[in-house]
């Protein structure tokens, strides 16, 4: 039997298990980037471990959520972060200079490389044939120390392309298309990996649009194999030496299929709050639109914007509407401004920001009360947008330019019918991206060789081993599709204490019950209980952080996100899986107590656990590898890394399994 495109990557990677589905394995891992919102916890633990020097091939610290520096405290960050590569060996992106995801895909991104990053749209670069995957920060940390990535081996899912695009449908139609089909759960414990006919039709930026808003499926990754478009992208980028060819076995054998044909797709928009709420753009026109932002790691990209241009060109944006670009690298405005387009696109009265996360996070471009926002972005989670009672629609560049034009939703193949000389922009790539590299600064060229820490930076929390007894009372009791965006909310008041655990932890779950950050300090122990899906989207670690910091011992909850989940582990968070019937039977205050002795439980490989809630008792689940109990024994990641590095007299990186 033959095999997939992710199997042959993971087999050339693989240190550890076997490739069969759902069992545990490590994987060594090639490049790794951070940000600058998680990117201080990754170095601190760095730090605290003890390592020397990076052990990747490649690591990259970029700065690109809190780049308007509101605070000191994010240019203390900044800072930090600079000196940490400095010291460590790492590249350094400045503020400014443009999202993770943008500039490593120009810069770094290889077919057959690994990649782990601290940010959940780290697979973007699947799009170029690298296998890419979004982790905890501490994750992050232990493989830039050279030790293996382990996870539990996905599911393969062929998504089989066909046909071609036809006029005014996009890469963004394609993935809102499978959000349509499969929700925010489908991709959880999955790869996505793109064949068929219609592949060679697409672009690779147009592939890292799709494997970049994979994430929102929930799935692990997602990849493309490389061919006559990725080579092309190459050269262009100026790395045509990189190219690698890689194509699945024709007997390669999938765990499902998924059949798309590109040719039956229309323009299609996902309605608020949630990316899987899609509907043809045609069902929602007509209403008055407020705001229109282009841009994000998803559609920030040279050859997104420059369809919106193209579009405005000799037009200009409806009085009723504001409209902002939000390239996601600095290289993209550079180029479009080179070639006049920046300056067009000013004259139809579009505002340019700089390359940022900015307004995707709620800083910055907040929506006005009672209004509507039409962006290109990959997430619109209710008050995500920094209003908490927001309308924010997700779509392609071209639907959000046509809004802009028209002042409201509308298809654009109607407005051309509208207008009369409105054609479809279509895709156009550079012959060169060729835009300056100055605000990356390579290891050899680092200013610093020591951390230079400012007063809002704090320690790593640390908690103690695992104890025998978990009792507390239900603290919280939550929905499903809990986001990591209403456990720690990343708007620029709270986004400036992600250095600062201490003073984080008040704003933990306040999108929720904002009174809950005190109720879990005045119990001393507690346990959250949650619906489905808890933990969805961002990789931000301090979710699990923040709520072990206030004495959260246990999650129970009916299932978990990929990431989120493997963030409880790693700061010594009992994630316990309950049913529908148990969850419904629990209330907010309930006193909730763990039956068994919970340390010998998880040591033991015990399975199910007896959970008394009152009078009655219940049956929980803990699905955990050998070492993800060790790790929860031990009282997280580090605490356990460190003994594995102590036993195995490293005395720094930490030992393989």
């Amino acid at each position: 039997m033959g095999q997939t495109l992710t199997e042959k990557v993971l087999d050339d990677h693989l240190v550890d298990g076997e490739l069969e589905t759902g069992e545990e394995i490590g994987i060594e891992i090639d490049q790794v980037l951070t940000q600058d919102t998680t990117g201080t916890m990754v170095w601190l633990q760095f730090e605290a471990m003890g390592l020397d020097e990076v052990q990747t091939e490649i690591a990259a610290q970029y700065c690109d959520h809190q780049t308007y520096q509101f605070d000191f405290k994010n240019t203390d960050d900044h800072r930090f972060l600079r000196s940490a590569a400095g010291k460590y060996g790492a590249y350094f992106s400045r503020p400014g200079n443009g999202i993770c995801h943008n500039v490593h895909r120009e810069n770094f991104a290889a077919p057959g490389k690994t990649l782990l990053g601290s940010d959940s749209h780290t697979p973007t670069p699947g799009g170029l044939g690298q296998l890419a995957i979004g982790a905890g920060g501490i994750d992050v940390t232990v493989a830039m120390g050279g030790a293996p990535y382990y996870i539990e081996m996905p599911e393969i899912v062929n998504v089989r392309l066909e046909g071609e695009l036809p006029e005014w449908a996009t890469a963004k139609d394609v993935i809102l298309e499978l959000l349509r089909r499969l929700s925010v759960k489908g991709g959880v414990g999955k790869i996505l990996e793109y064949t068929g006919p219609g592949v060679e039709s697409l672009t690779a930026p147009e592939r890292m649009t799709i494997t970049n808003m994979g994430t929102e499926l929930g799935a692990t990754s997602s990849i493309f194999p490389t061919d006559e478009q990725t080579e092309d992208y190459l050269e262009r980028v100026g790395r045509g030496d990189e190219y690698v060819e890689l194509q699945p076995d024709e007997d390669a054998e999938y765990d499902d299929e998924i059949v798309v044909d590109l040719s039956e797709l229309e323009p299609l928009i996902a309605q608020p709050s949630m990316p899987d709420n899609v509907v043809p753009v045609r069902e929602v026109a007509g209403q008055d639109v407020d705001q229109v932002i282009v841009g994000s790691c998803t559609n920030g990209g040279y050859e997104d914007i420059l369809p919106a241009a193209k579009m405005l060109e000799d037009r200009e944006v409806n009085p009723t509407t504001e409209m902002i670009v939000a390239p996601g690298s600095k290289q993209a405005s550079e180029m479009l401004a080179r070639e006049g387009w920046v300056a067009e696109m000013m004259a139809a009265g579009v505002n340019f920001s700089e390359a940022t996360c900015g307004a995707c996070i709620g800083i910055g471009h907040v929506p006005a009360s009672d209004s509507v926002s039409l962006r290109t972005f990959n997430r619109n989670f209710e008050g995500r947008s920094g209003i908490e009672d927001d309308n924010v629609f997700l779509c392609s560049p071209e639907v959000a330019a046509a809004a802009a034009i028209k002042g409201e939703i509308v298809d654009p193949r109607d407005l051309a019918d509208e207008l009369g000389d409105l054609e479809d922009p279509g895709i156009e790539l550079p012959d060169e991206y060729d835009g300056s590299k100055t605000d990356l600064i390579t290891p050899d060229e680092a200013p610093d060789d020591e951390l230079v820490k400012g007063p809002n930076i704090g320690d790593v929390p640390l908690r103690d081993e695992l104890g025998s007894d978990i009792e507390g009372d239900a603290l919280l009791k939550m929905e499903d599709n809990i986001t990591t965006d209403h456990i720690i909310p990343a708007t620029q008041d709270i986004l400036m204490y992600r250095s600062n655990i201490e003073k984080l932890s008040e704003f933990t779950l306040s999108r929720v019950d904002d009174t809950f950050a005190e109720r879990a300090k005045e119990a001393d122990g507690g346990v959250l209980v949650a619906g489905e899906n808890y933990g969805q989207g961002s990789s931000r670690e301090h979710a699990a952080m923040c709520p072990m910091y206030l004495g959260i011992e246990a999650v129970l909850a009916q299932s978990f996100a990929r990431i989120h989940r493997a963030n409880l582990f790693n700061f010594g968070i009992v994630p316990l899986t309950i049913d529908e019937e148990t969850y419904e039977d629990i209330d907010q205050g309930d006193e909730v107590e763990i039956v068994d002795d919970v340390y010998d439980a998880v040591t033991s490989g015990q399975e199910e656990f007896t959970v008394r809630v009152g009078d009655e008792e219940y049956t929980a689940t803990l699905d955990a590898s050998e070492r993800e109990r060790d790790i929860l024994a031990a009282g997280g990641k580090l605490a356990w890394t460190k003994e594995q590095a102590e036993e195995s007299g490293s005395g720094a990186t930490p030992a393989d399994d």
